[in-house]
Formats: structure tokens, sequence, C-alpha cells
């Protein structure tokens, strides 16, 4: 019932005002009457209509102009205290209406101001009336009415201030934190993009060059390096589509993305390695788990950039991948060794100059796990990530 009035009323709001006002019009002239009622002289009738007629024509700008309706009111209320009528609630119902929108919508001080006004503008009033015996219903009770309703009115401006704190601060905290969710994406994507690129360009380069150097010495394995290139390229290609289609807009088509690698995919990258000169060899201890998508990325990009660097800054055509599973959390340990005749470690420690070892550590964090990476003391170079296998959700790991 309240809901079905409240749709009417914000469909019909010139119907509404004027209801109202209607209402509080016979209010004020039944309060008019009231004195004719009670007391022993009976004033005259049509001057208190009139009066009351004015103050609630002024109510309908009380809202564009509390200040001057509310003067209008009070001169008109106190014409009719000065005319012998009874300053009841019901004759003063104006009145009290400007009051209390003058403290819900002019400044705090001159609402006080205008309301203390009111008070002995109305006490005088009552002094001087003819209602002098019977001064609790000529200047307290009228007196009283006033800076109750403006009270009221301050008190609700109060809540609708609060209120409307509140909504700011809440709509403050969603733009913040959909402002820390958009650099959290970029994050993601920039940091998926880095490894993407890196190690596809990095294994072209290397099968480039392996191929460069057998040309003259073994043309058929040179050519058969240079055959898996386009291997290299277009599966570089797949990967950057899918990591550019996480920028597309929610409306755009998602077709062909292609799911996110995980360790399932390990024996292609090693694959991919060989060809481009580097043995890899991958030993796996405790029982194999099934990961989740996000979990699953995370490691295989570990392993994979462990890999890029070996390729790109080692001295050595070896590296050794070992998982280890446990009941609560998966370590990779990714190492190369120093080549004979070679000062350790000179090329692992350039990794630490790019972007490759800050993205490894940022996505073990997001995980909820810790990487560690440094030269060995045997020689050669270290990167060790354990991963808890009850993380965080996978929604904060992200890709």
């Amino acid at each position: 019932m309240s809901t079905s009035w409240q749709r009417w009323s914000a469909r019909h709001p010139r119907a509404v005002e004027t209801t109202l006002l209607a209402l509080l019009l016979a209010a004020t002239g039944s309060g008019v009457l009231i004195t004719r009622s009670v007391t022993d002289h009976s004033p005259t009738l049509w001057p208190g209509l009139v009066l009351s007629v004015l103050s609630c024509a002024a109510l309908l700008r009380r809202r564009s102009h509390p200040l001057p309706v509310l003067a209008v009111t009070a001169v008109c209320t106190m014409v009719e205290g000065a005319l012998g009528y009874l300053l009841t609630p019901l004759l003063m119902g104006p009145l009290l209406v400007a009051q209390y929108f003058t403290n819900l919508l002019a400044p705090r001080r001159t609402a006080w101001n205008s309301a203390l006004a009111c008070t002995v503008g109305i006490v005088v009033t009552g002094l001087l009336s003819t209602f002098r015996h019977a001064l609790l219903l000529a200047v307290l009770n009228p007196a009283t009415w006033v800076l109750m309703v403006a009270a009221l009115g301050s008190y609700v401006r109060v809540r609708r201030e609060y209120a409307a704190s509140r909504a700011e601060h809440a709509a403050q905290e969603r733009e913040e934190e959909a402002r820390r969710r958009v650099v959290q994406e970029r994050m993601r994507i920039a940091r998926e993009l880095h490894d993407v690129v890196t190690h596809h360009l990095a294994l072209a380069h290397a099968q480039a060059g392996t191929a460069a150097h057998l040309a003259a010495t073994r043309p058929e394995q040179a050519f058969e390096i240079i055959a898996r290139l386009p291997g290299t390229t277009a599966a570089a290609l797949r990967e950057l589509k899918a990591t550019v289609g996480l920028l597309r807009q929610d409306t755009d088509p998602d077709d062909e993305i292609a799911p996110a690698p995980g360790l399932g995919r390990l024996p292609d990258l090693v694959t991919s390695y060989a060809a481009a000169g580097l043995d890899v060899a991958v030993t796996v201890a405790g029982e194999r788990r099934d990961l989740a998508p996000g979990l699953d990325l995370a490691a295989y990009r570990v392993i994979q950039e462990a890999l890029t660097n070996v390729a790109k800054h080692a001295a050595t055509h070896t590296a050794r991948v070992r998982l280890a599973y446990t009941p609560d959390r998966l370590t990779l340990t990714v190492t190369n060794s120093t080549a004979p005749g070679t000062r350790p470690p000179a090329g692992p420690a350039t990794a630490h100059q790019g972007f490759g070892l800050l993205g490894m550590r940022e996505r073990a964090l997001a995980a909820g796990g810790t990487l560690r990476a440094g030269p060995r003391p045997e020689g050669g170079f270290e990167v060790v990530c354990t991963l808890p296998l009850n993380g965080p959700d996978e929604s904060d790991i992200g890709p």
C-alpha cells in the first residue's frame, strides 16, 4: 500500500501538494473557529480566514524561499494573535511548517536565529493578547511548538546530511576499489604480455642463432631448426591474441581465445627449448595434483620465465626442472650449471636487471607463495618457487 502511494505521489507531485495544503488550510480554519467556540469574546471571523489562506498560499514557495515564507507566515500568525485568536497548533500550522522547512533548508545559524525571532514574536504577541490570565495557552504553548518544530527540522537535516555523507563515502570507496582493480588488471596483463613476448622472442632468437651457427657445417640440421621457426612464431601469435583478448569489452566475442596454459603444456615447452638448443630435464617428486587454473598458470609462467632466462643469459645448454608435490604445497626448482671453463655466474646476474625475476616474484606472491632466485654456491643459477595448493581464490591470482 505504501509503495503504491509512493509511486502515485512521485507521478503526481502537484496533486499531492494541493491536497496537503488544502488539508492544512482546513486545519488552520478550524483553529480560527476554535477561538470563537472556547472564548467569551468572538473576534471577527473573516480576517482570521483571510490570514489563514494567505499563510497557506505562501507555503507554495517554502522550498525555494524558506526565509521569506517564514516571515510571511510569522506575521500572519502574530496578527491573528493580536486580533484575539487563540494561538493553538492548528492555527499556527502554516508557521510551524515554514519553520520546519527553514531549519531543514536554510543555513544552521540563520535557521536558529529565525526560530528565536519567531519565538520572541509569538511570546510578545501572547503577552499583549486578551488572554493574559492564561499564559500557558497564550505564551508558553506557542513558543514551545515553534522551538520543537525547529529542532525537528534540524534533526532531519542532520540525518539527511549524514546519509548523504555515507553515500558519498560509499561511492568513493567503490570508485577506489574499481580503480584498484583496473590497476591490478593492467599489471596482470602487462606481466602476461612480458612472459609471452620474452619467451617466444628469446626462443626464436635462440633457434635462429643455432641455425646460423650450423648452416655451414650441418645444413640439414640448420634447415630443420628453421622449419620449426614458423611454429614458434605461430605459438607466440596465439598467446598474444589470447592475452590481448583480456582487453576486450564484455560485448566483444571471445571465441578463438586459447585457454590459459598450465603444467599440462610443460612437455611442449621443453620440446620448444630443445629445438633452440637447450636441453631441459624434468623430474617430478610426490603425487601429481590437479591445480586451480590460476595457480596452474602461475606455475607454468614461473618455469617458462626461468627457462627463458637460462636460454638468454646462462653460459650453458642444460637446465633442470624439478616439481615437488606435498599435501599442501608445490615447489618448483629450475637450475642450470656453469659451463666448463666459465666463471660462475656471469649470465644469470643479468636477469636481475630486467622484469623477469620481478614478474616471477609477483606471480608467486599473488598465489600466496614465495620465490627465491640467485646464484648457486657450486655455480650456476637457481630459481625456487613455493606455491600453496590451498592458496587464495583463483580470482586473486589472475593471469
